[in-house]
């Protein structure tokens, strides 16, 4: 399948200095995705309009953070999940702090606790769609990561328990991009929340959550990003990155779910590119 939209790959050199603030800025976690489960569906043709994204695949990567609060506390830190194999590797992002090693000239820094605030110090419209249960704004522990950002949303609709889930959270994202010009520069920051537990409604006749449903529930959310992706080339270049915060297991050593550091949990799919408009 090919989407029609055009990207171009990026590498360890990017300069994301020079990337922002020309550029919008569109993050979409895939909450709870296996990096095995995301290659293989890719390379089974299972995730068509992923491929059509990631012509190169995805990279596997390790996640500073084996559950959700932990690792987005640290994406949006800078600290994204880290390329394998021998370091330091250079970051997109970065906090400002004396002694960083993974701070080059390519990296964009700022000034700021977070990066939501150091893009909003440049004019960014800073958006959350939120997903899972940390994004939910019902406590005030489900408020800490929104209340980054200046615009914050999350219903039921939005949530795991939400089959449609992923189709709401775009129409959502849709709408808002629809609101800036664009001579605005937009960070677009989504939660999915479809491959989280509960998955099993992703897989007639489940009974439980399993590897199937999870793979179930990642071909359900690839039929649903297209009009995302097209809303945010419209508005011209933006600057993307498409990854898990961690994996979940499902038995394997004994294991189930999240928290702990199991390879499938640790390791999860990265990329990252730029749509261009």
């Amino acid at each position: 399948m090919s989407s029609g939209l055009r990207t171009r790959a990026l590498d360890a050199e990017l300069n994301a200095r020079t990337l922002i603030p020309g550029h919008d800025l569109v993050w979409i976690v895939l909450d709870t995705l296996r990096y095995d489960v995301a290659r293989d569906l890719l390379a089974a043709g299972r995730t068509p309009f992923l491929a059509s994204l990631l012509p190169e695949g995805w990279e596997a990567r390790h996640t500073p953070g084996n559950f959700t609060y932990a690792a987005h506390q640290a994406f949006f830190a800078g600290f994204l999940p880290t390329p394998l194999g021998p370091g330091p590797h250079p970051r997109l992002f970065a906090a400002r702090f004396p002694g960083s090693e993974t701070t080059a000239d390519t990296t964009c820094v700022f000034d700021a606790p977070d990066l939501p605030a150091g893009l909003a110090a440049q004019a960014y419209r800073t958006i959350c769609v939120g997903g899972v249960g940390f994004f939910n704004q019902l406590s005030p522990l489900g408020s800490v990561i929104p209340g980054l950002f200046a615009e914050s949303y999350w219903s039921p609709e939005l949530g795991v328990t939400a089959p449609d889930s992923t189709r709401s959270q775009v129409e959502l994202a849709t709408e808002l991009l629809a609101q800036s010009s664009p001579a605005e520069r937009v960070f677009l920051f989504m939660n999915v929340s479809a491959l989280h537990q509960p998955n099993r409604h992703y897989l007639p006749g489940a009974s439980e959550d399993s590897v199937e449903s999870h793979a179930a529930a990642l071909e359900y959310v690839d039929a649903q990003l297209e009009p995302l992706f097209r809303a945010v080339q419209a508005r011209g270049r933006a600057l993307c990155v498409v990854c898990a915060d961690h994996g979940t297991a499902y038995g394997e050593d004994g294991l189930y779910g999240h928290r702990h550091n199991h390879s499938v949990v640790t390791t999860v799919p990265y990329a990252e590119f730029v749509l261009e408009g």
